[in-house]
């Protein structure tokens, strides 16, 4: 998979939902929800989809919540929405943070280099950022589909 067309996928989620992320049931890829919408004047439908990063053989995931919001975000009222959305600190129970400023393919790092060596695939280094997370990955394939509303990446079969 080129730079290019990995920012083109990624371009295409800018300032839409997430509403999960992380490693797969089966622990080898991490996956990205995304509910993304238009303007309702275009006719289009909202729509979930799974932006899997395949081979993904590093993950770190870090609040950009101040630690001053953190410190006035503790309750477990603010967990849930209607619980916490009168009460001061950040409402966790949302359940979805501004895909904002967004992601981005990030220069190739040494550790790309060394699991591409390693594997012969290619690697890639990308950060996703919202509202409330930063998540940088390390993985080799981006594939995104369309997921039906209410599909549960963390039920297993």
């Amino acid at each position: 998979m080129d730079s290019a067309a990995l920012e083109e996928m990624l371009d295409a989620s800018f300032d839409h939902a997430v509403v999960h992320h992380g490693y797969t049931s089966y622990m080898r890829d991490y996956e990205v929800i995304v509910y993304a919408t238009a303007d309702p004047r275009t006719g289009l439908e909202p729509v979930h989809l799974r932006y899997l990063f395949k081979h993904c053989v590093e993950a770190r995931c870090e609040s950009t919540v101040p630690p001053e919001t953190w410190r006035v975000s503790l309750d477990d009222r603010l967990i849930d929405y209607e619980t916490g959305v009168d009460l001061d600190g950040y409402v966790w129970g949302v359940k979805w943070h501004c895909l904002y400023p967004g992601a981005k393919v990030l220069p190739e790092s040494e550790a790309a280099r060394r699991w591409a060596e390693a594997l012969g695939i290619d690697f890639h280094d990308v950060r996703i950022e919202t509202n409330a997370h930063r998540v940088t990955l390390l993985f080799s394939e981006l594939e995104v589909t369309e997921v039906p509303t209410g599909y549960a990446p963390f039920i297993t079969d």
